[in-house]
């Protein structure tokens, strides 16, 4: 006899597939037309009333496993559209129940694509080949059209786990255990997923050893009253300080979980009761930006005022961030009762980077490197160049991490790993987004290419970079790496961000000068009017003289029939008006203009930073503001051609001002102790004050910048002379 859904469900699995399907309706019903819910309750009657059984070989409610795995991938990842169809109809398609031509045709190529993806690698997925993982990740990553592909197995990977608690066949819950030990975990991990990672690991311990799993459980939960009156005793009285210091903040405690107990415990080889870092406290700071690394420091200067500190545990992350992104601030104190307790101190913003970002912190815990590491490398520059969602970007990544690539090296030997077809403005990005930004050639086994030049393995190059040259929109059918495309994308996007900057600028300054108030919905009638889509557009090509800022102004007024009267005033007449109206505290500072107009008022550019003995310009912005910039300023040579009518003469008076901050490039070998040599010798440097580090190590070189505050342009030239003898230092220059 011929078994339906009804005959073989129970009821308990009746309910739970009712109040999933209730769950799943919360994502879909705002995400799908009528059509397409008509359609897919119709392939869903279909499946109950055809498919041969509602459990699959090991038993389990097919049903309510692709329920779960959709509403875990819409509340931990994304409610994306295609993928939530894509995970409800492929247990139809596994079953012959529709085909992908059928799927196709009703739903689109990108759902045929996934589920396609995912038929192949589930053929290798259920041989528990993970015995060598890297070469079983590389064949998952190979078959895989898609990341969401791998995203979608790591979900319904988890899901699987929690339902095989007791399951009768041991053998099979060890090797599913194992796989998502060996394989998903990792792949998580490296996805930035890591509450997903934990919970995995966590499971996989549990199904492989459950012994150790219990006896971690149990002795967790033992002493868990004894261990939250400790964090409470610990905290309550650090909460008080914290607050009477005026900081806003969250304090709690977080047991680790059973898997980094236990391995912690195999590192060290000692018992549950020799670690000492069982639980650690998190201290999250809500506070602005600017104020991050003082009111972090603070907060520790608090704590280590009422417990004594071990500064061999020291970790600061803050001052000097992960490589990786990751910026916390880790102590350990000698707590109540003389037990070691860890701290740790972040901001909001840090503490969201730490546990949501996509950040490769796998490295530094000993996880062992391999070739997806570049991939997953480049998801995660694509993920922060984003302009859409994560989910949507990832539908344009082409996974070939094992396909056809090319070796190409570095004149000092470093290696790079591209894809088959690269170009020499990939080799750039490859190395360095300022490197592939500015890049104008190279010279690749000794002789001049072009940045067309296709890469050959075996081939050493040597990137060629120009400060005047930028990314061209034609670039974009030059590169094959999606890492390089994006960022030739922002790189363009920022550019006419900043073109169309000076256009509105223009716009406005003629505005004020013809006495116009511009609103906003006018402008925009007539921006589209004219034809543009978006304002940005629109400004670029007034920047570009496209457009006639005048002639435009005149369409304003006869739309809104609104005349001005009086006189047009000169950029000249503009600049004694404000002499007359304005005074200028700094005039002892600066002479600004060719009679030591002194009525005017001014600030020092932020593009490029002049001191005090800089050769330095004016430049008036249109509210009347000088903005001063040094004559090498990397903005002077477009100013000066856009805007000569403008600049004004600017010199200083002979006294010398206050501290400001110069940005300084340094390249080197990533040596022990390299960075703290740098720091010190800044620091012993009378009236010089470090504000500011960045260093970021590949490939055993480092490269970072440095913000220092002097007072004028001999201190200065004194610094990097001393800074340029530091072991291990290549090149210091400013920026």
């Amino acid at each position: 006899m011929e078994h339906t859904v009804n005959d073989t469900l129970s009821i308990p699995e009746k309910r739970e597939i009712v109040s999933l399907l209730h769950e799943v309706r919360k994502y879909t019903d705002s995400r799908y037309n009528d059509d397409e819910i008509s359609s897919f309750r119709k392939l869903m009657r279909k499946g109950m009333r055809e498919s041969s059984s509602p459990h699959n070989d090991k038993n389990l409610c097919t049903a309510i496993l692709t329920l779960r795995t959709a509403l875990l991938f819409a509340e931990a990842i994304e409610p994306d559209h295609n993928i939530l169809v894509a995970i409800g109809i492929y247990p139809l398609l596994q079953e012959g129940l529709t085909t992908l031509e059928k799927i196709r045709a009703n739903w689109g190529d990108d759902v045929a694509g996934l589920l396609k993806g995912l038929t192949s690698v589930d053929k290798f997925s259920n041989k528990n080949n993970v015995v060598n993982q890297d070469n079983f990740r590389g064949l998952m990553l190979s078959l895989a059209d898609d990341i969401r592909v791998i995203i979608i197995m790591i979900v319904r990977n988890l899901v699987l786990m929690r339902a095989i608690n007791h399951h009768p066949d041991d053998e099979w819950v060890r090797n599913v255990a194992f796989e998502a030990s060996c394989l998903y975990a990792q792949l998580a991990h490296r996805l930035g997923l890591y509450k997903i990672k934990g919970e995995l690991e966590d499971l996989a311990l549990k199904y492989t050893n459950r012994e150790i799993y219990t006896q971690i459980a149990h002795k967790l939960n033992e002493t868990k009253r004894s261990r939250d009156a400790y964090i409470k005793s610990f905290i309550d009285p650090v909460k008080q300080k914290l607050e009477d210091a005026g900081l806003k903040f969250d304090i709690k405690g977080r047991t680790k979980s059973i898997s980094s107990i236990w391995n912690k415990m195999k590192k060290q080889k000692v018992d549950l009761h020799g670690i000492y870092d069982l639980f650690a406290i998190r201290v999250i700071i809500d506070t602005p930006r600017e104020k991050e690394k003082s009111d972090c420091w603070l907060a520790y200067s608090i704590l280590a005022d009422m417990y004594t500190a071990n500064p061999a545990r020291m970790k600061d992350w803050i001052s000097i961030p992960k490589s990786n992104g990751y910026e916390s601030l880790h102590a350990t104190v000698m707590g109540p009762g003389s037990k070691w307790v860890e701290v740790q101190f972040r901001t909001k913003r840090m503490d969201l980077v730490a546990e949501k970002g996509l950040a490769a912190h796998w490295r530094y815990k000993g996880v062992k490197s391999d070739s997806t590491d570049q991939w997953m490398t480049n998801i995660r520059d694509i993920l922060e160049t984003a302009e859409t969602g994560p989910m949507q970007l990832m539908k344009d990544m082409r996974m070939d991490v094992y396909g056809k690539e090319v070796f190409a090296f570095t004149p000092k030997g470093d290696l790079f790993r591209l894809s088959a077809g690269a170009t020499v403005l990939d080799f750039a990005f490859q190395i360095h987004t300022n490197v592939g930004a500015h890049c104008t050639g190279a010279v690749v086994n000794g002789q001049h290419r072009k940045i067309t030049y296709r890469i050959n393995s075996g081939d050493t190059v040597e990137i060629l970079t120009a400060a005047n040259q930028s990314p061209k929109t034609d670039w974009l059918n030059i590169v094959v790496s999606t890492k390089a495309r994006n960022k030739i994308k922002q790189s363009l996007n920022e550019e006419l961000q900043r073109r169309a900057d000076l256009g509105k600028e223009m716009l406005e300054r003629r505005a004020k000068n013809r006495k116009i108030e511009l609103e906003e919905a006018v402008l925009m009638k007539l921006i589209n009017k004219a034809g543009y889509k978006y304002a940005n557009e629109f400004f670029a090509d007034m920047a570009d003289e496209k457009i006639e800022p005048g002639k435009f102004l005149s369409s304003y007024i006869e739309e809104t029939s609104f005349k001005t009267e009086g006189p047009r005033v000169s950029a000249g007449e503009f600049q004694m008006k404000r002499q007359e109206d304005e005074s200028d505290s700094k005039s002892d500072v600066l002479v600004i203009g060719e009679k030591s107009i002194n009525g005017l008022k001014y600030k020092f550019a932020k593009c490029c930073g002049p001191i005090y003995g800089d050769d330095v310009f004016g430049f008036i912005s249109s509210d009347g503001m000088v903005k001063i910039h040094r004559c090498d300023c990397p903005n002077a040579s477009n100013i000066r051609e856009r805007y000569p009518y403008r600049i004004i003469k600017a010199d200083w008076s002979g006294k010398s001002g206050d501290m400001l901050p110069v940005s300084l490039k340094i390249i080197g070998n990533d040596d022990i102790g390299i960075v703290a040599n740098i720091t010190s010798i800044i620091s012993k440097e009378m009236n010089t004050n470090l504000r500011n580090i960045t260093v970021d190590s590949h490939d055993g070189m480092f490269q970072g910048v440095l913000v220092v505050a002097v007072s004028d342009q001999r201190q200065l030239s004194a610094l990097l002379k001393k800074l340029k003898t530091v072991k291990g230092v290549k090149d210091i220059q400013r920026l």
